[in-house]
């Protein structure tokens, strides 16, 4: 018998170990860009998927004749609308489509087909479908090309509906009119001027819209269009500056809107605005917290609304014809959305979380006060000793400004000083809630790190004076909260000021490289997801229906003083004050903030001899939505903990 030659005997041995690692490792699939990754093996995955098998579901629709509702859901690849016809019972799939489905209207009378919304690929360019609830078939209904459109306002009987689309040039957020059964019949009703404009409601007999014109998370007005003669209507003043006035429904009263407010107020209070007088009277002035969202009954007797107090949310019931308003008791603490009446008005149904359950859909009895659960998702294999409960905190920063966060602790089997994950929200305008941690329970109960969600300044919920406080040159005052924040950490002796990491989305992803650059030698590493780098090239590039809004809280780069400033404090002009590593995370399709923002970042760390990570998945946009995508990305995460945090 011949023999191998020794040195092909080694090189077969080490191709046999490369394909047996090979075997033993994690790999992208075919929609990822990996760079510079490091291996990921197979025990690891399995040690997170009793993590990440946990699934949520919100309401999407109530039926307006049956005790029935539309929910999305997961479970394959992404949330799709199913069917539950009472509490606890089979949720029915009804849509099976690649891209993820969440929001869908019932026609309005007799709830015999449905309209949703889906993009393609995250490109957020949603497109408006009807399906036939008998057949399962789906009809196109707008232009299918780079349009957005939605807001979906339905005639009471059913006919057709408004909505708003961008399709016209791209920018401006013009309103038409459809009979689904006749996508031909699409009108223009209205051509207006900027992305911010949203229809709130429609009058009984379908003449008149009330619509609002969003300015900036500081500023919107309201208006009403008649419909027949498509004549527009200022019902607010739109000479006021830096006032919210938003949310506008018809009332029972011929001569009065509902509508939510910040004027004379930090927060924003329900009002009832008198058409004739335009007298104000405000209903919630005892509540000092934002009235976040309400429903009317059909009969407008009856309305409910959230509040966001602090972070949790608290539902409150109002008798329209006395204004009295009571807590509804019996609903625990966490964060409610999307409240809708069912059409005799004696129930409403509502999505709510906890810190130790995910969103599930109930239904709530007004006169009997009890609560029915209508879906209960699967937690996988997670257990509630497996969960970490959130503690608010609060910190002073550089000019004695309070700020607060919320802090989850690491299991208490873990001792000795914890590391630390900061995550920060985007927006800038968005806030951290006390939320359910689903997967990211993994970072607390098996890894042993302290996760803190900061609200700095910019954030909402805690009034418009705090709301403005990052605008246009004020932009790195809310950088300096989060230095705030390590010098906290620093303080506490449970947690390891010398292995922090930061990472943030969007908004939150500028504040993660932001902080890599200002805070260099106090951090271990960085997350940035779909982060601004630039925000010059950010204003440039982002779609056009969002650079005008964009504008008003950034800056306006057309001017020259804004212009340098920007680039003085973008990130990608601070590269080398870098020194620790980074991870890159980004959608190929993102109309937000386009991926330009993350390969500039990830070339020039490159070229400086950084250590950068890199992952880009081009079937996602601003942010993964993908399961897939998803669990590798949260693998890639713990990989990089592993490597530049814990060691």
């Amino acid at each position: 018998m011949r023999k191998l030659p020794l040195q092909l005997f080694v090189l077969f041995l080490g191709i046999e170990t490369i394909a047996q690692d090979k075997r033993n490792e994690v790999l992208p699939n075919e929609n990822l860009i990996a760079e510079n990754i490091a291996p990921i093996s197979k025990e690891l995955l399995q040690k997170v998927k009793k993590y990440t098998e946990t699934r949520g579901a919100g309401l999407s629709t109530v039926h307006p004749i049956k005790d029935e509702v539309i929910v999305f859901t997961r479970f394959g690849s992404t949330n799709q609308l199913h069917k539950v016809t009472q509490p606890l019972g089979t949720r029915t799939q009804i849509t099976f489509f690649e891209e993820p489905i969440a929001n869908a209207s019932y026609e309005p009378v007799k709830g015999e087909y449905l309209i949703y919304s889906r993009d393609a690929g995250g490109n957020e360019f949603g497109q408006l479908y009807k399906l036939d609830l008998k057949t399962g078939q789906s009809t196109l209904l707008t232009d299918g090309g780079r349009s957005q459109n939605g807001n979906v306002t339905w005639e009471k009987k059913g006919a057709g509906f408004y909505f708003s689309s961008t399709k016209r040039n791209g920018g401006d957020r013009d309103i038409y009119y459809i009979n689904p059964n006749d996508p031909s019949s699409t009108r223009l009703v209205l051509e207006v001027k900027g992305g911010g404009w949203s229809i709130t409601d429609i009058s009984e007999d379908g003449k008149k819209l009330l619509i609002t014109e969003g300015i900036s998370a500081n500023e919107s007005h309201i208006w009403m269009l008649d419909t027949t003669t498509s004549k527009l209507t200022e019902i607010t003043n739109r000479t006021d500056k830096g006032i919210v006035q938003t949310n506008a429904n018809f009332s029972k009263k011929t001569d009065e809107i509902w509508f939510t407010t910040d004027r004379d107020n930090e927060f924003k209070r329900l009002a009832l605005f008198n058409l004739q007088t335009k007298k104000i009277s405000y209903l919630t002035s005892s509540i000092p917290w934002d009235v976040e969202s309400y429903d009317l009954s059909e009969d407008k007797t009856k309305l409910v609304f959230t509040t966001n107090e602090g972070g949790v949310h608290k539902l409150y019931l109002m008798e329209t014809a006395t204004k009295q308003f009571k807590a509804i008791p019996n609903i625990h603490n966490g964060l409610i959305g999307n409240v809708r009446f069912t059409k005799e008005g004696q129930n409403i149904f509502f999505s709510q979380s906890t810190a130790d359950s995910s969103s599930d859909v109930y239904k709530l009895n007004l006169k009997t006060q009890k609560i029915t659960r209508w879906t209960e998702s699967e937690l996988g294999e997670m257990q509630k000793k497996d969960m970490s409960i959130p503690k608010q905190i609060e910190w002073k920063s550089f000019d004695g400004m309070k700020i607060s966060g919320f802090y989850y602790p690491a299991s208490q089997k873990f001792t000795g000083k914890r590391p630390v994950m900061i995550s920060i929200h985007g927006g800038p305008e968005g806030q951290s809630l006390a939320s359910f941690l689903g997967a990211n329970n993994y970072y607390t109960n098996e890894m042993g790190v302290a996760l803190i969600y900061p609200n700095v300044r910019g954030s909402s919920g805690f009034g418009k004076t705090y709301l403005a406080k990052d605008n246009g040159f004020l932009r790195e005052d809310s950088v300096k909260d989060i230095g705030a924040l390590l010098e906290w950490i620093a303080q506490q002796p449970d947690l390891d000021q010398d292995r922090i990491m930061i990472m943030g989305g969007s908004y939150g992803g500028y504040m993660t490289l932001a902080t890599a650059f200002h805070y260099a030698d106090k951090i271990r590493c960085s997350v940035d997801v779909v982060g601004i780098s630039n925000f010059n090239t950010f204003l440039k590039n982002t779609e056009n229906y969002r650079r005008d809004l964009r504008r008003v809280e950034y800056g306006d780069e057309r001017n020259p003083k804004m212009y340098e400033f920007l680039d003085k404090i973008s990130p990608l002009n601070n590269t080398d004050k870098i020194k620790k590593p980074m991870f890159i995370i980004q959608g190929t399709n993102d109309p937000r903030v386009p991926v330009t923002e993350a390969t500039q970042m990830r070339d020039k760390l490159k070229s400086q001899g950084n250590v950068v990570w890199y992952l880009e998945a081009k079937d996602e946009g601003h942010g993964f939505r993908k399961k897939a995508n998803i669990d590798f990305q949260r693998l890639a995460v713990i990989r990089y903990m592993e490597e530049y945090l814990l060691k």
